[in-house]
């Protein structure tokens, strides 16, 4: 079995195990006693917080250990924009964030703040400037993450952190996915990250905040963490998250250029092998080990079943999955499609070899789907009378456009096609598929159920 999805969560790295076995033995008291079995907990609680300080490039009194990476997200936005109350409720945050950033979002916006949610490119980087028109003389608190973790697109951090600072406005920045492969360039204020994603244990998350920031602990007051982190630490879990994190940093710049080099081969070969597929992501300022595309005609989760059957664990932000019917929310941002979508994150270490038992079972896997529901033959239409009007009401991603698609070939050159459908999906797939197959979409319309959505022919 290959297991492509690191960006949810890493192997354990084998520095993160040793670690922690022999931690156990010595970690387990209360490092705030005075008593032996105390001191030798606080001494490793401190050397881990040295070592962790030094990869984030920060002093170790910022930093503090949290139970999660959410709960780092949750604390150091609550934290940081209670500290700047008396400034104003205005709160900045890009549309791609992680969803432990726009929950937090949701919360503050429920109890009577703003937010104004930046926008990004059509590869899923925000600029400096949108940052800059965003910004308010109430803002309390900029957010932007690192880079991102469905399609890896890295973000112009350091720039929005000018932007900010320029204006007085602290930047909290989720560097999540892009810690393990370096230190977050730039004049934040706060970072958070999570040790699951460089391959420590997880339950450990890391929360900085820069000396001079403006920060209010939110909750009952703890004497632990600075008062930032309430609870006992696992201190045997902190050991090994700094441990694996010191040991990931070594191998980064050589493993970063060997990932790099078979996601590039992905990217180049995945559109020669599967008709119809369209790879998101910035091609070249992403992570070296993400790689993300979305298949016409393919329902998600039946994809990702038909991997997982053949020995791949990959994950998805398309829409057709059992747990949602709504697309992702970073794919929805970017614009792109959103059907049939995989993303390919792979751990380090992973073999050259199983990247090319995946490419050689993807075309397959795809063309499985697509037969199962019907999909036009790759390139044709097949005839049908109602070619003006597809009724596609009720009809689940990625069912309204393999229907479009049924009927394009037969409808004459300049004539439009109406697709009626109540899909969510089908708002951001139909664009997606005329700009694909280089149709045009005309635009969408009310309908007595769902909406109408009108494409002209065009060759």
């Amino acid at each position: 079995m290959s297991y492509f999805d690191a960006a949810s969560a890493a192997p354990l790295h084998p520095v993160a195990r040793q670690a922690l076995q022999a931690s156990l033995d010595e970690g387990w008291a209360d490092p705030a006693r005075l008593y032996r079995e105390g001191r030798r907990a606080r001494l490793l609680l401190d050397a881990a917080r040295e070592a962790a300080a030094e990869a984030v490039g920060c002093r170790p009194d910022e930093l503090v250990f949290t139970s999660s990476g959410t709960r780092a997200v949750h604390s150091g936005i609550e934290g940081a924009l209670a500290g700047r109350r008396r400034v104003g409720r205005h709160l900045i945050v890009s549309a791609v964030e992680h969803s432990s950033v726009l929950h937090s979002a949701e919360v503050f916006e429920a109890a009577g703040g703003t937010v104004t949610r930046v926008p990004v490119s059509r590869a899923g980087a925000v600029t400096p400037g949108a940052y800059a028109e965003a910004l308010r003389p109430d803002t309390a608190l900029a957010c932007l993450q690192s880079a991102n973790h469905e399609v890896g697109t890295v973000q112009p951090v350091a720039e929005v952190a000018d932007v900010c600072r320029a204006a007085g406005v602290p930047l909290l920045v989720d560097a999540a996915q892009s810690l393990g492969w370096g230190p977050v360039e730039g004049d934040w204020s706060v970072l958070t990250a999570s040790a699951h994603k460089w391959g420590g244990p997880s339950g450990v998350g890391l929360l900085v905040v820069r000396k001079g920031v403006r920060f209010a602990a939110q909750g009952p007051v703890d004497e632990r963490e600075s008062g930032r982190s309430a609870g006992f630490e696992n201190i045997p879990a902190v050991v090994a998250a700094a441990a694996s994190l010191r040991a990931v940093r070594a191998q980064a710049a050589e493993e970063a250029a060997r990932l790099r080099e078979l996601t590039e081969r992905i990217r180049a070969r995945v559109p020669e092998l599967v008709p119809d597929v369209e790879v998101v992501g910035d091609p070249v300022g992403r992570l070296p080990g993400i790689v993300t595309f979305s298949c016409l005609y393919v329902d998600g989760e039946t994809l990702l079943h038909e991997l997982d059957r053949a020995g791949f664990s990959v994950s998805s932000g398309s829409s057709c999955t059992s747990s949602t019917l709504t697309p992702s929310h970073v794919l929805k941002a970017m614009g792109v499609l959103t059907e049939g979508n995989v993303r390919v994150s792979l751990p380090p270490g992973t073999p050259a070899e199983e990247v090319d038992r995946f490419l050689s079972v993807l075309p397959g896997a795809v063309g499985a789907v697509r037969e199962k529901l019907g999909a036009p033959s790759v390139r044709t239409a097949a005839a049908r009378e109602d070619a003006l009007v597809v009724d596609a009401l009720g009809k689940r991603c990625p069912l309204p456009v393999i229907e479009l698609a049924k009927v394009i070939g037969d409808v004459p050159v300049g004539d439009t096609v109406r697709v009626l459908s109540d899909d969510e999906a089908a708002r951001l797939d139909i664009p997606a598929w005329c700009e694909m197959r280089g149709q045009q979409y005309v635009g969408e319309e009310p309908a007595e159920r769902g909406s109408a959505y009108l494409v002209r022919r065009l060759s």
